[in-house]
């Protein structure tokens, strides 16, 4: 009943209009001018690139033989261009009007002209041009056609940083579901894969070092069943062992399908807290020393690595520059939230290291910790990035005033990705010169059901809060939607969740503040679910 609603609303629409237009594109686009007419895509058409568009030209390539059932070939730019073309062509100028990941398009009834900067802003017009293609005739190759509606975008996105993040330390989905998830998100204009790869119930990316990570901390028992929020408290097990990591190999290659689609992957590898995989494959790296299992009980444990023993600050490096043998990504995120700090108070080696380091509490070290790895991270040209708690305000009420009490300062350098405590933290870490990436949890946690956080809610997210000083709004890098994992045991679940939703963090992301409608973005929104809908991700 639901997909029939979709359909009759999606016809409802296209009637309304006549046709798809560049009305109804997501993200909405910065200028929009439409003009009469259409252009017609045959497979008598040609696509020109220029030769550092060439990926772009290959992609658009299979994209209107999948799509479309288009066999349109593509070839080198040559001056003057062919009628009936698509050119895709790179101009530096427009550098300064559109930035790096602009675009400027133009449908006429005679071709199609797509003019970007770089590579990145062609493949953003193609992304654009898929959604504005009404197929014709689909039979045999030599038959089929396209209608595409006149108009000229100019386009750029409002947020350089424009994030999807999924949490596979809960429950691992492997890499079908990551590149499906690397499709929607190219698709959408989202260019930040934030990786969840490691955390208290599973560790999920091999460490040729450290073989243990993955033997032993990528597996665990049984799993705590229930549904977000109510979960929490529940008693029942499922009893069914659950495992799954990631080799480098495996790596290198979903890397590699994401850089083609213009998406940086951002790792987490999470530090000091979240431990308990890594603690149960190496007992040593814990502040208790002490032999654990993998948790089968989701939550906040109170596993800490233990930061004052050089081994395990020897061990973290180690883990870090396999990281980054891997990863280009200039930013690792290392988490940092939800650390209790219980055993590094009942540990006489650690509080002895607080004394001899002059430090205040627990909180310091944190922040000193935390200062090291932003430290270790820059020398070797990489910046940190950490949840908001590496600042070392108090947002739990399970740690004690005393110990969240901080002198230290974290590092400039860190990116911050606010998630929780009151909004005057984002005002004030921005006046400190901190850059910030917006993720509230009440707006943008993608486990929280409808009821949690609506379509609507999520697309009325500013990531640059009110009352932000116009001085500081440049420090919003802009914003994370997160899927976490821990009630979320099928892709079926996840799935729920993230569609139609993600079309939302999407506009979020991209969509200039005074373009975005909420009613235009609800009326387009079921050409998307259809798609969605024939992927088998939407029923």
């Amino acid at each position: 009943m639901r997909l029939l609603q979709r359909i009759c609303l999606l016809i409802f629409s296209i009637l309304a209009i006549g046709h798809l237009s560049a009305q109804h594109i997501i993200p909405y686009p910065l200028k929009v001018e439409t003009k009469p007419g259409t252009f017609t895509l045959t497979p008598s058409a040609t696509i020109l690139y220029a030769a550092t568009c060439k990926q772009e030209a290959s992609l658009l390539h299979e994209v209107l033989a999948t799509e479309h059932h288009l066999q349109v070939p593509a070839a080198l730019y040559k001056t003057p261009a062919a009628a009936g073309a698509i050119t895709l062509t790179l101009d530096a100028s427009l550098t300064s009007s559109l930035g790096k990941e602009g675009y400027d398009l133009t449908v006429e009834q005679d071709g199609i002209k797509a003019r970007a900067a770089t590579s990145t802003g062609i493949f953003y017009a193609i992304q654009t041009l898929r959604q504005l293609i009404t197929s014709g005739p689909t039979g045999a190759s030599s038959s089929a056609s396209a209608s595409i509606p006149a108009c000229h975008i100019s386009d750029k996105p409002r947020f350089a940083w424009r994030s999807f993040m999924l949490d596979e330390g809960r429950y691992f989905k492997g890499a079908a579901v990551v590149k499906q998830l690397l499709d929607e998100m190219a698709y959408l204009k989202m260019n930040i894969f934030h990786w969840h790869l490691t955390d208290d119930h599973g560790w999920r990316i091999e460490i040729k070092k450290y073989p243990l990570l993955t033997t032993i901390g990528s597996k665990r028992d049984s799993s705590q069943m229930g549904v977000w929020p109510s979960g929490w408290s529940s008693t029942v097990y499922d009893g069914v062992p659950h495992q799954g990591f990631y080799t480098q190999q495996q790596i290198k290659d979903i890397l590699r399908y994401a850089a083609e689609r213009h998406i940086t992957v951002v790792p987490e590898i999470e530090m000091p807290g979240h431990a308990s995989a890594a603690i149960a494959a190496y007992p040593f790296l814990g502040a208790e020393g002490k032999q654990i299992k993998v948790p089968t009980k989701f939550g906040v444990q109170d596993d800490i690595f233990n930061v004052s023993d050089p081994r395990v600050l020897t061990f973290i490096h180690d883990v870090l520059g396999e990281v980054m043998s891997l990863f280009p990504s200039r930013v690792i995120h290392i988490g940092g939230d939800e650390v209790r700090y219980g055993q590094w108070k009942n540990s006489p080696q650690v509080m002895a290291y607080i004394r001899q380091q002059g430090l205040a509490s627990p909180a310091d070290l944190q922040i000193s910790f935390t200062n090291g790895i932003s430290n270790f991270l820059e020398e070797r040209h990489r910046r940190m990035m950490g949840w908001n708690e590496i600042l070392g305000d108090k947002v739990h009420e399970f740690n004690d005033n005393r110990d969240t009490a901080a002198s230290q300062k974290l590092s400039r350098q860190a990116i911050i990705q606010f998630w929780k405590g009151d909004i005057s933290l984002i005002t004030k870490a921005a006046a400190a010169g901190y850059d910030i990436v917006n993720a509230h949890s009440d707006y943008t946690y993608l486990d929280y059901d409808a009821k949690g956080i609506s379509l609507e809610k999520a697309y009325t997210f500013d990531p640059v809060p009110a009352g932000l000083p116009q001085s500081d709004t440049a420090r919003i890098l802009g914003l994370g939607c997160q899927m976490w994992g821990e009630w979320i045991p099928t892709v079926e679940r996840m799935n729920e969740r993230v569609y139609p939703r993600l079309a939302a963090y999407a506009e979020v992301g991209w969509t200039s503040r005074l373009n975005k409608d909420l009613q235009r973005f609800t009326t387009t929104l079921p050409a998307l679910e259809a798609r969605w809908t024939s992927k088998g991700y939407m029923h």
